[in-house]
């Protein structure tokens, strides 16, 4: 499947971090009559996903609810453990974002988005982008095309709603 403007979300179980140890999310249940904004990243802890991309979702958070967003999901290939410090390191949990592990890349599999970097460990990681999905299906949709976050960013998704 390659993910595009109204197709449905794949099914698909991603990890967060609670209050009892790891939990299981399952996303076509946490999207059901929502309106929500997801944006995918290759890494947390990395250059411009932690000096761009998670930025500019914390800057634009309550203009996304202000037009009516739900909630704002930031997922990576990567575990939970480390999704939830890099959330509170970043301040993105505090700003309302729910940081979510794609631990084993089947979500961004499913998407059609995974790519590789062996020289820097990076296998089955997530191609940079964010969207917008109402009640699941897909109403906006931005890939990055290059390497910087410009399409993809929180204020160039907000600017579309």
């Amino acid at each position: 499947m390659t993910i595009a403007e109204g197709v449905k979300l794949p099914e698909a179980t991603l990890l967060h971090m609670g209050d009892n140890g790891a939990e299981a999310v399952a996303l076509a249940e946490r999207l059901k009559g929502r309106k929500v904004v997801i944006f995918g990243l290759p890494g947390a802890y990395t250059g411009t996903c932690s000096t761009a991309h998670v930025p500019s979702f914390i800057r634009t958070a309550k203009k996304f609810a202000d037009k009516g967003v739900d909630e704002i999901i930031c997922v990576s290939v990567n575990d939970p453990f480390v999704m939830k410090a890099w959330g509170e390191a970043t301040g993105a949990t505090a700003a309302g974002i729910t940081m979510l592990a794609d631990a084993d890349a089947s979500f961004t599999k499913a998407l059609g988005l995974t790519f590789d970097v062996p020289h820097l460990g990076f296998f089955n990681r997530s191609k940079r982008y964010s969207l917008l999905a109402e009640d699941g299906v897909v109403t906006r949709y931005n890939p990055e095309t290059g390497t910087g976050c410009e399409i993809s960013a929180g204020e160039h998704l907000l600017s579309q709603l």
